[in-house]
């Protein structure tokens, strides 16, 4: 694994441009009108807190690690937001070059059938998989340890495909000074489009009686 993590090695220049969301605001006063006004968080609060970062795929409790998407849409969708609920996103550039293992491209070594690639599809699976409530810390014992070993083999982060899209990435950068806030803005929620398909059998007409139609109580 350590072999084949170096062959993915794809240098990002510095100034290259991803971008970050969170949910939520800040009020402030304007000193011009008089009032408060609403406005996208500060740089300190769109990047983790050292000393309070959650669990994620890449990072255990405690330890954060810099989320990026590669556009806009990616970066709002990925925070889970609802209906009505207002967004800040922020647009970074890398302060300096960074050297990330891409688990989303095959190498060019690899045949599309071979076991190598293979296992490669399923770390990029196991990263993009989306994270939930429900999930146990545990789950996310493999991939935080193959983060571990992409940063011993000298890896400044990660890319891998985005579970909300066909053609965006996201990437973890291990340091939080990595990139740097260069323009942020507000966006709300405005509609929220989800496609369905049956995992086993057929849908349900409405008002079927079976167990997934609408029942008496």
């Amino acid at each position: 694994m350590a072999v084949t993590c170096r062959r993915r090695f794809k240098t990002v220049p510095a100034g290259h441009r991803y971008w970050r969301a969170q949910l939520g605001h800040q009020a402030r006063f304007d000193d011009q009108s008089g009032e408060r006004v609403i406005s996208p968080h500060p740089e300190e609060r769109m990047k983790p807190l050292s000393d309070e970062a959650v669990e994620g795929r890449v990072n255990p409790k405690g330890i954060p690690c810099l989320y990026f998407a590669t556009s806009p849409e990616i970066a709002m969708t990925e925070v889970r937001p609802w209906l009505g609920s207002t967004i800040s996103l922020g647009a970074f550039e890398t302060v300096h070059g960074l050297r990330l293992v891409d688990c989303s491209e095959a190498d060019a070594s690899e045949a599309e059938s071979s076991t190598e690639a293979t296992v490669w599809r399923d770390i990029n699976g196991a990263f993009a998989e989306p994270i939930v409530r429900s999930d146990r810390t545990g789950d996310y014992a493999a991939t935080q340890i193959l983060a571990e070993l992409f940063k011993r083999e000298g890896s400044d982060g990660l890319t891998y495909k985005s579970a909300f899209s066909d053609k965006g990435f996201n990437v973890a950068a291990f340091d939080l000074n990595c990139a740097k806030l260069t323009e942020s803005s507000l966006f709300t929620v405005e509609t929220t489009n989800f496609k369905f398909k049956p995992l086993d059998g057929d849908v349900p007409e409405a008002g079927d009686r079976g167990t997934g139609g609408n029942q008496e109580r």
